[in-house]
């Protein structure tokens, strides 16, 4: 979102291997939730926040469609990625680095699919691609992002249009540079035995 609204940051990671990550996500974040938004004292830690607040900052930027309707449209479907599809994200982890050919999916999981190529689809229709409301990336894509490299990642059947959409995703230059760090990272993370 942040590289989409073309305002200047910088990343602060915590590592999440590091035995004080409790701590250090407190000092973040009071919900120890990431990722968390500082912008000139003002601490955002939710993401849909941090999109709402960035498209408040750089409106040229369009992070939200001009339009009214397309614009609650697109909050409508930030929302529902924000806080649905529980079966995907546990059955189909992201892992950019994997390809799983023949992946079983779950019959929960293949209902989130399901939905979220009723979402595409009718954006890409609706408003003509290659994005989902238009020529350039939303909010909405950045959301959905996640789920391209999990629809690649598994092999999920998707028609032409969904395919489409999933390759110009990840032509972009900051998914590219999101890739390529993923690639960097290492393969075994050790499980913190911290409570949460």
């Amino acid at each position: 979102m942040l590289k989409l609204s073309g305002l200047p940051f910088q990343e602060e990671q915590v590592a999440p291997d590091c035995v004080d990550n409790r701590a250090e996500l407190l000092l973040l974040s009071p919900s120890i939730l990431v990722p968390r938004l500082d912008h000139d004292g003002c601490k955002v830690w939710d993401t849909l926040a941090i999109g709402e607040y960035l498209n408040e900052l750089k409106p040229k930027a369009n992070l939200l469609p001009r339009d009214p309707v397309a614009r609650a449209y697109c909050r409508s479907i930030c929302g529902e990625m924000h806080s649905g599809f529980s079966a995907l994200r546990a059955s189909l982890p992201m892992d950019i680095k994997g390809k799983f050919e023949s992946f079983k999916v779950w019959s929960k999981a293949q209902i989130d699919i399901n939905r979220i190529i009723v979402i595409w689809q009718d954006c890409l229709s609706t408003y003509g691609g290659p994005f989902l409301f238009g020529k350039s990336p939303t909010l909405a894509d950045a959301m959905f992002a996640p789920v391209v490299t999990r629809f690649l990642t598994y092999g999920i059947d998707l028609d032409k249009d969904c395919l489409a959409y999933c390759q110009h995703m990840m032509a972009l230059p900051e998914m590219k540079e999101w890739v390529l760090g993923a690639l960097e990272e290492p393969d075994d993370i050790e499980e913190l035995e911290v409570e949460f």
